[in-house]
């Protein structure tokens, strides 16, 4: 079998050529053996790369052992679709997309964080908020994200729940640039603080919809922010 590390490569590389347009979406995918050697790697990695990506509806077999490009709209694979969100021309409308996928998720984690943390929980986000005050005083952007994105695993831990972290978790990456590019604006860098206080108050309260409220009043500042701060 191909190394793991090979045919990833293989499968972002093969993925990149689809989003950015060298391979065309409806059209026949080149044969394996003359992809292999356009990406001089094995026939056999290449061949991996194109199960996985399979697997991810971005290509599909059809009668007559052909593969096509499936369009994007048809893609299932989270990686996949989160990839393309990230690439250039994209970034604007994801990171809103981003937005409304976090309000329906981390909503309703605050609401049930509310009922389930721990006073370990609560020390961590107090942690948490504290390096952010600190990190936007120093304009310690990476700093500043890092104990941002800290502050919501803590409240996914919070929630106790296997399954609402596995939801979020392949979006890690996507949120991380987001935040990065949005909090690089001063005037956002104070919302979050005092939006993430009120959250972490919320959740400390026990009061499920108050957390649930602080949540989304969360949200809704974000997205304001991105629309009118942060520029394409």
């Amino acid at each position: 079998m191909p190394r793991p590390s090979r045919t990833h490569d293989a499968v972002e590389r093969l993925l990149d050529a689809i989003i950015e347009g060298r391979l065309t979406a409806g059209e026949q995918l080149p044969p394996e053996g003359q992809l292999a050697v356009e990406f001089g790697i094995s026939r056999l990695t290449m061949r991996e790369a194109v199960r996985l990506l399979q697997a991810q509806g971005v290509i599909v077999q059809v009668p007559g052992s052909r593969h096509l490009i499936a369009p994007v709209a048809e893609w299932t694979g989270m990686d996949a679709v989160v990839r393309h969100a990230r690439s250039a021309g994209q970034r604007r409308q994801s990171s809103l997309e981003l937005l409304e996928v976090r309000m329906m998720i981390e909503t309703g984690a605050a609401e049930l964080a509310a009922e389930r943390r721990s006073e370990e929980h609560l020390a961590a986000l107090e942690d948490s908020l504290a390096r952010m005050r600190q990190h936007h005083e120093e304009r310690d952007v990476d700093a500043f994200v890092e104990a941002d994105l800290e502050f919501h695993d803590v409240v996914m831990r919070a929630a106790d729940n296997r399954i609402l972290v596995a939801a979020l978790r392949p979006l890690t990456s996507m949120l991380a640039e987001t935040r990065g590019e949005t909090s690089a604006v001063d005037e956002i860098r104070a919302h979050a603080i005092d939006q993430h206080r009120a959250v972490l108050d919320a959740i400390r309260s026990g009061v499920p919809v108050a957390a649930r409220d602080a949540m989304a009043s969360h949200m809704r500042q974000t997205r304001d922010d991105l629309v009118a701060l942060v520029r394409d």
